[in-house]
């Protein structure tokens, strides 16, 4: 048996696997922040169309470079009820052709423009002051190191050649297409990364330690481990996010089972299609058209299981359903999941659903808080005080889920949305604080049968009116994020004005007996909680304008 360097061997393989994974981290990262708000965009025109939800997912993943990671997004909107089990699962299935990408990308054999990527690459990440080019620094530095990593663990294997050992080894897979399923599946799962093994299958057919078919069926056995990831993530979510990732595992099992049956076919069909024979090797050692060979191969199987499964998806579905029972557990978040911290373009777009979601039952109680004066209503009353918790336990939690945000890569202008979501989420809060104040005032004045005069009666309807038209106005816009728009504050002033004259008109009133001290020392606390609702509308008007 000849003598391997196991240190060369093995540093070259997981240095090689580490500047591929770091390639792919780079790769992704940058083509995040440089979509920003586009790849929000591309998720938020899904519809139930199945087609539409394919050609989302093959996008999607296509520019993340990693079904694993869309998957586990997918997990993330479906737990937080944006996507039905349908249309997550037409998602899964273009991700599952959007990954090829990667393997399509090695196969056109572009490494020796790994080094000038890498220092193109660096030179935009360091020395230019524009964002959008320093994305792209980074994309092109993941690139170069996604080559060189590759071209490192083709290095390590060659070594092996020499070993007969090894040379069985491989040699069992060729011969039985069962075992290298199993052991790509069992490589994949705790390698996490589909990509990563496919750039390690590669490399060992290159280098001619693995045939043809082997790698295929390498690649077949990838697919089933790759939906581990997603399964993972699931655990914890609700019921539909888990009937998702099990949706994810049936698709790549079942094909993989059938493919299983047809894979000397669909090896030959794929080697016809394609220029070169796979199992030719040069003077050198290595097998120049391998590579592409895999590539179309992993493809092929994939758009072929998407053809197959895209009418079936309500019978898996039903399926899926049957497996996984209803969770009836509930949570507080309509929108968000920390599944989506990876994703920050997207995790952001989710928390200012939520910030909407937290304004609309703020300005609920704003409104509700009027009603209960007027109609001394104290089953609304307590209905404000449930949702003032439901509010405060909202703010704290949307705050830690945007902070750890922080620790991720964003773009300048996510880092404002964040900070600016961090002030609004605090004026937010006191708009419900001041409402419950009136609330509680309210229950007093039932408590103490308290009575006002007409007149300070309808000088109460009036300042109410502009406080809640003027909040009313501030959060659409906001919640909208069309900040071009023209945001006029005088309603502030308005309120001002409002609190200085009734209050001035209380004194009169008390002074002249019309109504008593109770009454009154109430109705200034009531006309200094809608003031100061007006003061947190005009700082998140001023956070508008900061945008605009």
């Amino acid at each position: 048996m000849a003598h391997i360097n196991w240190f060369e061997v093995l540093s070259g393989l997981f240095g090689g696997l580490g500047l591929f994974l770091m390639g792919m981290k780079f790769m992704s990262e940058g083509l995040q922040k440089a979509a920003g708000k586009g790849l929000r965009s591309i998720l938020e025109k899904l519809t139930t169309n199945r087609i539409i939800g394919v050609i989302v997912g093959l996008i999607v993943t296509s520019i993340i470079q990693s079904s694993s990671a869309t998957t586990v997004m997918v997990v993330g909107f479906v737990n937080a009820g944006l996507m039905n089990l349908s249309q997550a699962l037409s998602v899964v299935l273009g991700a599952n052709i959007g990954t090829t990408m990667t393997a399509q990308l090695i196969a056109f054999k572009v490494g020796k423009l790994a080094l000038p990527a890498v220092a193109i690459g660096a030179a935009l990440r360091l020395f230019s002051k524009n964002k959008k080019r320093q994305y792209i620094g980074e994309v092109l530095i993941g690139f170069g190191l996604l080559f060189i990593g590759l071209k490192t663990m083709e290095h390590a294997f060659v070594p092996l050649r020499k070993s007969q050992q090894f040379t069985n080894m491989f040699l069992y897979f060729s011969k039985n297409p069962l075992a290298a399923i199993a052991a790509g599946a069992a490589l994949t799962m705790i390698v996490q990364s589909s990509s990563a093994m496919m750039g390690i299958t590669i490399a060992l057919a290159t280098t001619g330690l693995i045939d043809y078919s082997a790698a295929i069926a390498f690649v077949l056995g990838e697919n089933i481990g790759t939906t581990i990831t997603a399964n993972l993530a699931a655990i914890g979510a609700n019921s539909t996010a888990k009937r998702a990732a099990f949706g994810h595992f049936l698709f790549n099992f079942i094909g993989v089972f059938y493919m299983f049956f047809l894979l000397k076919i669909m090896g030959h069909f794929i080697d016809v299609i394609t220029p070169g024979d796979p199992y030719y090797i040069d003077p050198n050692g290595t097998a120049p058209y391998v590579a592409r060979h895999i590539a179309n191969f992993h493809t092929a199987f994939n758009v072929i299981n998407t053809i197959i499964f895209l009418p079936l998806l309500g019978v898996l579905g039903k399926l899926c359903e049957k497996v996984i029972k209803e969770d009836k557990k509930k949570t507080e978040f309509v929108y968000i999941d920390d599944r989506l911290i990876d994703t920050p373009a997207l995790a952001i777009a989710q928390a200012k659903k939520e910030v909407e979601r937290m304004s609309n039952i703020a300005l609920s109680m704003l409104k509700d808080s009027k009603k209960a004066f007027f109609n001394r209503d104290l089953k609304l009353i307590g209905d404000i005080y449930a949702r003032e918790d439901i509010v405060d336990q909202l703010e704290k939690d949307i705050t830690v889920f945007v902070v750890q945000l922080f620790q991720k890569p964003l773009s300048e202008e996510n880092s404002k949305t964040i900070n600016n979501i961090l002030h609004v989420l605090h004026e937010i809060e006191k708009i419900a604080d001041h409402s419950e104040n009136i609330a509680k005032f309210t229950e007093r004045i039932i408590e103490k049968d308290i009575h006002f005069s007409p007149q300070a009666m309808k000088e109460m309807e009036e300042i109410f009116n502009v406080a809640i038209k003027f909040a009313e106005n501030i959060l659409k816009i906001y919640n909208s994020e069309v900040y071009d728009q023209i945001v006029d504050t005088e309603d502030e002033n308005i309120i001002d004005e409002l609190r200085k004259e009734f209050k001035n008109n209380h004194m009169k009133r008390l002074n002249e007996g019309v109504c008593n001290v109770d009454a009154g020392i109430v109705y200034v606390d009531i006309l200094n909680n809608l003031e100061k609702v007006g003061d947190h509308t005009f700082n998140i008007a001023q956070i508008i304008k900061e945008f605009s």
